[in-house]
């Protein structure tokens, strides 16, 4: 009996002595199945106990590093070149962790609002892509919303090869982007989305960010407003939510047109609070190496259009210096068209949004502006068109990222010049030249003289990179817009890829949101 008394005490030492040390960890971006960038550096990165050696081994490399005070603990791998072969990583302190089937390729950040999120199951032809999807050099990590704000537990997301069944509520746009990039590229893709529907820029930003701007700090004194609001509008929203119920259930029982569901009130909305969508979605992913990201956002932030452009730069500026990779390739996907066609020139919130995109895509390095004026729906504001959204993020990949030879966008306003009552206006990006793709006359022009009276104008190419504008009443004109409506009847200034010209403004007169933070 003192024999087993003896081995069950050492047993239990032994489970005391060990315990004492935590096991080795990963983030949840690092894992099996994982595509790591090529041609670079990629960090490899963890926790353990404080003073804690750790070991990473990958394809023939041994790192080796002492944890921090923190217990923080990381090394870099590589560089190495693109490869199909799965590979395994073991990681080694007092633990052993061994990661299976990581392949080497591109890989790219999917992030921004509900058309980003926007599945490809909810997609046009979505239904066939699913059917189609077995691509299993390409690798999907589709973070979660609920996790990342800790209303579930569980992991934020795990790495899966593409297949059908792993596709269907991946972003549209990321997928048909990530397949467009594999199919010219010929390599692993890897593919991280990041979105929330209805969230605002200030949400994906640091706080530290916002708040060294003046113009910028509204965005974070609105969580102490909402604070005090809260229970009110929670009691309110609840009463409106179940009138709403009622209301439905009496129009069923009609057959009448159910009411609409009641908006959730902004203080209701967690993921609106500023830096509270990059704290949950985006600081977990750092510093993983990625080529570049995609933004698709600021439908929400239309009521404060003008303040957008500061607010996505800071934003930008925020990934790039905490990624610490540089000044990596950003895409912004522009606003599409929306609402209702209208007859004459307007000055909506909308179109200055799309304007601060623009802004921000002209003074902002190694940006990206994808134009999306033609593929967007009157009625609706998520188009379910995410074909044609991915294949121009490609295009304009292959292009500026990848250096291939091809017109990489719609052209791109650069300067303006009036002589008498016209104005010439010079464009980048023309490719092979300026033309109207389908032949007709250049529409969706508009010139205005000092009194700021809008008119619609004549416009004719000039050579491959010029156009003149003109009307007859504007007989000194100073300044002219292009396809500035929230939803232009006929944008149709292209080159040979047919892709809208950038909407622009040469003005710079306030518009609807002026001052509004």
């Amino acid at each position: 009996m003192k024999h087993i008394a003896l081995f069950f005490q050492l047993i239990f030492g032994l489970c005391l002595f060990t315990s004492g040390y935590a096991a080795v960890e990963l983030p949840e971006v690092i894992g099996s199945h994982m595509v790591l960038q090529r041609n670079e550096q990629v960090p490899v990165w963890g926790t353990a106990d404080p003073g804690e050696e750790v070991s990473v081994s990958f394809k023939g490399q041994l790192k080796h590093v002492t944890a921090d005070q923190q217990g923080n603990w990381k090394v870099l791998l590589g560089p190495f070149k693109a490869s199909f072969d799965p590979a395994e990583m073991i990681i080694s302190g007092n633990n052993r962790l061994v990661l299976e089937d990581i392949l080497i390729g591109e890989v790219w950040l999917c992030a921004g609002q509900s058309n980003m999120q926007w599945t490809l199951e909810q997609s046009a032809g979505g239904d066939e892509a699913i059917k189609e999807a077995d691509y299993p050099e390409i690798r999907l990590f589709n973070v979660s919303r609920d996790v990342a704000f800790k209303r579930k537990k569980g992991k934020l997301a795990s790495w899966q090869a593409c297949s059908p069944e792993t596709v269907p509520d991946f972003s549209g746009v990321g997928y048909f982007f990530g397949k467009s990039l594999h199919t010219k590229l010929n390599t692993p893709i890897g593919l991280i989305n990041a979105s929330y529907g209805g969230s605002q820029a200030e949400a994906w930003t640091p706080r530290e960010y916002l708040a060294a701007s003046k113009d910028l700090q509204p965005c974070i004194e609105r969580e102490k407003i909402w604070e005090q609001e809260r229970p009110q509008v929670k009691n309110d929203y609840e009463r409106q939510i179940r009138e709403w119920e009622q209301a439905a259930k009496e129009a069923e029982a009609k057959g009448t047109k159910a009411p609409r569901r009641p908006r959730v009130p902004d203080a209701l909305r967690d993921y609106r609070i500023a830096a509270s969508i990059y704290q949950g979605m985006i600081e977990p992913l750092i510093p993983f190496y990625i080529r570049g990201a995609l933004w698709y956002q600021g439908e929400s932030n239309e009521e404060r259009a003008e303040q957008y452009e500061l607010l996505l730069s800071t934003m930008i500026r925020s990934w790039r210096e905490n990624w610490d990779q540089g000044n990596f390739p950003f895409a912004i996907v522009q606003l599409p068209n929306f609402r209702g066609v209208e007859d004459q020139p307007s000055d909506h919130a909308w179109s200055r949004l799309r304007d601060a995109q623009r802004q921000t895509f002209m003074k902002d390095p190694n940006t990206g502006l994808i134009v999306t004026t033609d593929i967007g729906e009157a009625d609706d504001i998520h188009p379910t068109n995410k074909l044609d959204v991915g294949n121009r993020l490609c295009r304009w990949a292959l292009a500026d990222v990848y250096g291939q030879k091809i017109t990489k966008s719609g052209p791109v306003y650069q300067k303006i010049k009036f002589s008498g009552n016209k104005a010439v206006i010079s464009f980048s990006e023309t490719g092979q030249g300026l033309q109207s793709c389908k032949g007709e006359a250049l529409q969706e022009f508009a010139i205005a003289g000092a009194d700021k009276k809008w008119y619609w104008a004549k416009a004719e190419i000039k050579g491959k990179k010029k156009v003149v504008v003109w009307s007859d009443q504007v007989p000194e004109p100073v300044a002219v817009r292009y396809a500035f409506n929230n939803n232009p009847a006929n944008p149709n200034l292209s080159n040979e890829t047919c892709i809208p010209a950038t909407p622009f403004r040469t003005d710079m007169w306030p518009g609807p949101t002026a001052g509004k933070r």
